[in-house]
């Protein structure tokens, strides 16, 4: 059977035919579309696979050990700053191992088109010490997702699958392979294995240092890494993941007349690296993202100016691989032109029409008359185009759930007032601790949580947040007072300007739920939250 499928959608077809039982995950562009093709899989109803969304990634995390613990076959799936929220849970799991198999599925965004950074999380893998994969096209997006899992059983960790933005949301036709049955719930074989305090996390840490010559056999043996022979030895490639498929673009019918290491499973097999070595001139290595590879192959071969890459600036040390960067690399006359068309050069992203967030930029930008600039702290999410023009609402955007933490701080220093702007479930995801940090030294700042009731930059989906954040806040303890609700509305400005001075002004925490819809939400889901709204407010 052959269909047509997305990077993403081939890993999560992958997933469905490798036997799993559950897929947890936070929304993040690029990897949203691995758990929502689950979510929309009619095998997957039928199996009763697991896939609601979590409310971070390290719940995410966490719950696919859980799902491990029982002898299921589990994944985790997130974006690459998610990783670095899901970090201590990952690095931990590598210590205890897992049950059934568990595999971590990380989409990295070269050139941060929706991101803060370009973050590499290959590190993490060699970090965690755990076997590492990185498909080069679509179909092997497919294939080693089905691997994985087996791999993960058979090494008994957990394995991480590194994908990138242009992997992810490219289609080709992928061949699919046989279904395999869910795993039978089974409990760890030895009780202890997940305990890990010291007495036992040690000897599980010293099983994981004695299987590191396992994980390096199995990847110089793995098919999926492969060398190609070729009598040009002036030069040796090593290319990974789909840094190969854009090397093959350079050379008409993938005739390349130079010996190539086609990298797709780490660590970095050894044997075929020191033949490159050995046998040509220079090694020019490519990869999208960070001199991963470059880094790792001066380490065991010591430097040398036969390596070249990003590191030499044979490549360039910053943004996506792609065939033209390549092709220059290669000398080949090829022209690179990053500027945007005219077209578009002109058209930054901007918020909806109709988006409720510009109506409370609108109020925000009307009191910082009033109170001077610089003093408003964002957080991630659609809202975060406030600080573009036409509104500049917004002075800080770092990571999810920061706004809250830096208002405090800034307040905790003199700034007053200090106002946070965060998105619903934002504040769920990572908001909630920085607002307990704050009532509990009755810090005086602002926290207005502008709620349209979904996870609207990813694609819409569900908010944890519907429905709850009013007991929510009661519950951390604001002040019944001080917990305002807004509708972020032209007609309103006035009276929404009133209710956010009063709250400014006040020397403690106070907490404004601007709450409307986003407007791109269909009308039985506006339907539905405004039941969920009739139950709080009751």
């Amino acid at each position: 059977m052959k269909k047509l499928l997305l990077g993403n959608e081939a890993v999560a077809q992958g997933a469905i035919d490798a036997g799993l039982s559950g897929v947890y995950a936070y929304p993040g562009t690029p990897s949203t579309e691995i758990t929502e093709y689950i979510q929309r899989s009619k095998t997957s109803k039928e199996l009763n696979i697991h896939s609601q969304w979590s409310v971070n990634e390290k719940t995410a995390m966490e719950a696919a050990l859980g799902m491990s613990y029982a002898g299921k076959r589990a994944m985790a799936v997130m974006k690459h700053v998610g990783l670095n929220v899901a970090a201590d849970a990952f690095m931990n799991m590598s210590v205890s191992g897992i049950n059934g198999g568990l595999v971590v599925v990380v989409a990295d965004d070269p050139s941060m088109h929706s991101s803060q950074n370009e973050q590499d999380s290959r590190y993490y893998g060699k970090f965690a010490m755990v076997p590492i994969l990185e498909p080069s096209n679509q179909q092997e997006a497919y294939d080693i997702t089905k691997y994985a899992f087996d791999l993960s059983e058979i090494l008994g960790l957990p394995v991480l699958i590194r994908m990138v933005t242009r992997l992810s949301h490219s289609r080709a036709g992928i061949i699919l392979g046989k279904r395999i049955p869910q795993n039978n719930i089974k409990l760890p074989k030895i009780p202890t294995q997940f305990q890990l305090i010291p007495m036992h996390a040690r000897g599980r840490y010293k099983h994981l240092v004695s299987i590191q010559s396992d994980i390096q056999e199995n990847s110089e043996n793995s098919y999926f890494n492969q060398l190609i022979k070729a009598p040009n030895t002036s030069l040796g490639i090593i290319a990974s993941g789909i840094a190969y498929n854009y090397l093959m673009e350079n050379f008409e019918d993938a005739d390349c007349p130079y010996p190539i290491l086609k990298i797709s499973q780490y660590p970095i097999p050894k044997k075929p690296v020191q033949y490159l070595f050995d046998t040509c001139k220079k090694i020019l290595v490519l990869e999208d993202g960070y001199p991963f590879i470059e880094e790792a192959i001066s380490d065991f071969l010591g430097k040398n100016k036969k390596i070249i890459g990003r590191l030499s600036g044979d490549i360039p040390r910053v943004g996506e691989l792609n065939p033209d960067n390549i092709a220059n690399a290669l000398g080949f006359d090829v022209v690179v032109d990053e500027k945007l068309p005219e077209i578009v050069s002109k058209r930054p992203p901007e918020l909806c029409v109709g988006c409720a967030h510009r109506d409370l930029f609108d109020a925000i930008n009307e009191l910082n008359k009033e109170m001077g600039s610089q003093q408003v702290f964002g957080d991630i999410g659609c809202y975060a185009l406030g600080a573009l023009p036409p509104y500049k609402s917004i002075n800080t955007l770092i990571d999810m759930g920061a706004s809250i933490t830096m208002a405090k701080g800034a307040s905790d220093a003199g700034i007053h007032p200090s106002i946070a702007i965060i998105g619903d479930s934002t504040f769920t995801h990572s908001g909630m601790t920085g607002l307990l940090d704050a009532v509990i030294e009755k810090t005086p700042i602002t926290v207005i949580i502008s709620d349209n009731s979904t996870v609207a930059m990813t694609g819409a989906q569900d908010s944890s947040a519907s429905g709850r954040l009013i007991d929510i806040c009661k519950g951390i303890g604001v002040e019944e007072n001080h917990l305002k609700v807004i509708t972020p509305l032209h007609k309103n400005l006035t009276e929404n300007i009133n209710t956010i001075r009063d709250e400014i002004n006040y020397k403690g925490v106070s907490v404004i739920i601007s709450q409307r819809p986003c407007v791109q939400l269909p009308k039985e889901k506006k339907e539905k939250l405004k039941e969920l709204k009739k139950v709080s407010l009751n």
